[in-house]
């Protein structure tokens, strides 16, 4: 691949890459996620041994003033991200160079865990969202009808 350009050793590559590799996955994770569409993700696993997944949101309020163009762009590089290493991949494969499949592997997995996470984390807040609208919503409405009914 690429990284040959710099380095003769494949575990020297093999470190920086998934090092610069997890790097990206924790700064998107936890940084770019929060700050490009108020989102933020996470897994635990509970006593039982269950996967549990935590998800955060910035508020309606907050959400309404990020900016749509840095929400594109941080859901396309997102997806172009595992898409480049798909290809890096089939490359690899192509080329017959087995051992950089291993790195790649290891780089298209943290990709694609960002892209399950975020939309995980992007349906529960639409569905939270939507809950607190139409509690909004009934609460204004019964209020409504409790002082139209009292002044009866």
């Amino acid at each position: 691949m690429l990284s040959t350009l710099f380095a003769d050793s494949f575990v020297i590559i093999f470190v920086v890459t998934v090092v610069l590799a997890a790097l990206d996955f924790w700064v998107v994770k936890n940084v770019s996620g929060r700050i490009l569409v108020g989102l933020r993700w996470w897994n635990e696993i509970n006593e039982q041994g269950e996967s549990i997944w935590k998800f955060e949101c910035l508020d309606q309020e907050s959400l309404a003033r990020i900016n749509q163009k840095d929400s594109w762009l941080f859901w396309w590089t997102l997806y172009l991200n595992a898409v480049v290493w798909a290809i890096f991949g089939i490359f690899s494969m192509v080329r017959l160079e087995v051992d950089y499949l291993l790195v790649v592997g290891v780089c298209f997995t943290l990709a694609i865990a960002n892209i399950i996470g975020f939309t995980k984390c992007r349906k529960d807040a639409r569905n939270k969202i939507q809950a607190f609208a139409s509690r909004t919503i009934a609460t204004r409405f019964s209020s409504t009808l409790q002082s139209a009914f009292s002044l009866v």
